[in-house]
């Protein structure tokens, strides 16, 4: 058995005050000056840490960065004038679906590589739009000393990336067939192609050097790969121009290639394997209303990976009521299981990754594996803001960010997910994630639920 695969993180300080959710007001003018203030007895250390930096920055105003709103400072102040409130600052952060929690909580692990936890608990809703309706089974987690992150039970994270042939067949006792080319990655999750604006500065080296590291992979742009260091291009999936594509640049004679599904795209993968030394090649695909069939066609035509990919929010491409990432995976998983085929492709999903739940749950939905991008510029300080798609200046110039510190930063993040990953698995007593895919009796989802309890009653919900 492998040694255990392990993430080795260490603190990576942001080179720009985080934005907090939750601050103390403190009306000093009635402040007794108590010898030992309520702050400075707090249980989690924030404000002794931070007391000289807010005092000069902010004055009365104190935004704790990781305040976990326990409250204590506030019940126990002896003339009942500390307030929480709620940073306006933290409520512009992100969007509808990378939430200002999302982006906070992203910051934490990018900086410490620990999993986040909150002191005030979840106050949110129990279910939602998306991945929020899907509740995981845990019913193993009664033995805690024995698995995750800190058991003596092995957990595998890895996966296989490739095709695999339908059964072996043997001569004479010895394997009569060659198997296709696999590449194992100890994560289920892989670094997706960054939109445009984000590529700049030392980003790109940033995200393959955190690739390199960790033993994962990066899709690049074929125009990009000369931005890396060579000794991180072993890890990169160049991403080539539409097929047919002439053979001009070195990324083309990588071991694995993805090239866009297009008319052609089956005689490229085949040009591509049989003029080049690329033996396994990925075709990305916008997830539509009839992605189900066409990855069906693909896999029964020879395709080795597939690579689904939504918008940012997670929603395949088209107009009226596009559906999340989670019901496409299904349709999609369950269109080649009933063909008999959905052992022979892998299946790769990306957009709308924005947490390490949504790892395990893309998974129990039916992909091999995710890819994502939003979280690894959250993990470089990114707000989200919007300012660079309108050319003006970058709040936190992400340009500026020195490749080392990046790489720093989104390997922490991955070391917070990997462990969260374990937590999950550990808890649905599952040994290797390669047996989650799929999964879905590890799972409730609450259209399910309400169904069968209230549909009796009410009939069918309304959109």
């Amino acid at each position: 058995m492998p040694a255990k695969y392990v993430i080795h993180h260490a603190a990576a300080k942001p080179r720009f005050r985080p934005v907090g959710k939750l601050g103390i007001v403190d009306w000093r003018e009635d402040c007794s000056g108590c010898h030992n203030c309520v702050k400075r007895g707090c249980v989690y250390r924030l404000y002794r840490d931070e007391a000289d930096t807010l005092r000069d920055e902010v004055g009365y105003l104190d935004y704790i960065y990781q305040c976990k709103g326990c409250l204590s400072c506030v019940q126990n102040c002896t003339k009942n004038i500390l307030t929480r409130v709620v940073n306006p600052e933290y409520r512009r952060l992100g969007d509808v679906y990378y939430t200002p929690d999302i982006v906070l909580s992203t910051w934490y692990q990018a900086e410490t590589g620990k999993i986040p936890v909150s002191g005030a608990g979840y106050g949110g809703p129990f279910s939602g739009p998306g991945f929020d309706s899907m509740w995981t089974d845990m019913s193993e987690i009664v033995r805690p000393t024995r698995d995750g992150i800190h058991g003596r039970e092995y957990i595998s994270t890895s996966v296989d990336i490739g095709r695999k042939l339908p059964h072996l067949s043997f001569a004479d006792g010895r394997l009569s067939v060659e198997p296709p080319p696999l590449v194992e990655t100890p994560l289920p999750v892989i670094f997706d192609l960054l939109p445009e604006q984000w590529r700049r500065g030392e980003i790109l080296p940033a995200v393959t050097a955190a690739a390199a590291e960790i033993g994962t992979l990066a899709v690049l742009d074929e125009a990009d790969i000369r931005k890396v260091p060579a000794s991180a291009r072993g890890r990169v999936i160049p991403f080539l121009a539409p097929p047919p594509a002439p053979p001009a640049a070195p990324g083309r004679t990588a071991p694995f290639i993805m090239i866009p599904d297009g008319p052609g795209v089956m005689a490229a993968q085949a040009a591509l394997k049989a003029d080049r030394s690329a033996g396994i090649v990925a075709i990305r695909i916008p997830a539509g209303p009839a992605v189900a069939a066409r990855v069906a066609d693909l896999a029964r035509d020879g395709a080795d990976v597939i690579h689904l990919v939504f918008d940012s929010h997670g929603k395949e491409h088209g107009e009226g009521s596009p559906r999340h990432l989670r019901d496409v995976l299904r349709d999609t998983h369950t269109t080649l299981v009933r063909q008999g085929i959905r052992d022979e492709v892998t299946l790769i999903a990306s957009g709308g990754i924005a947490a390490a739940e949504h790892v395990a749950k893309a998974i129990i939905c039916g992909a091999d594996l995710v890819a994502i991008d939003i979280p690894l510029i959250l993990a470089l300080e990114c707000r989200l803001c919007g300012e660079c798609r309108r050319g003006q200046p970058c709040p936190v110039a992400l340009e500026e960010a020195d490749a080392g510190f990046g790489a720093r930063r989104i390997v922490n993040l991955m070391a917070a997910w990997h462990s969260q990953l374990l937590e999950m698995l550990g808890a649905m007593g599952i040994r290797e994630v390669r047996r989650l895919r799929g999964e879905t009796g590890r799972c409730m989802f609450f259209e399910d639920l309400e169904r069968d309890t209230f549909g009796r009653l009410f009939g069918k919900r309304k959109s």
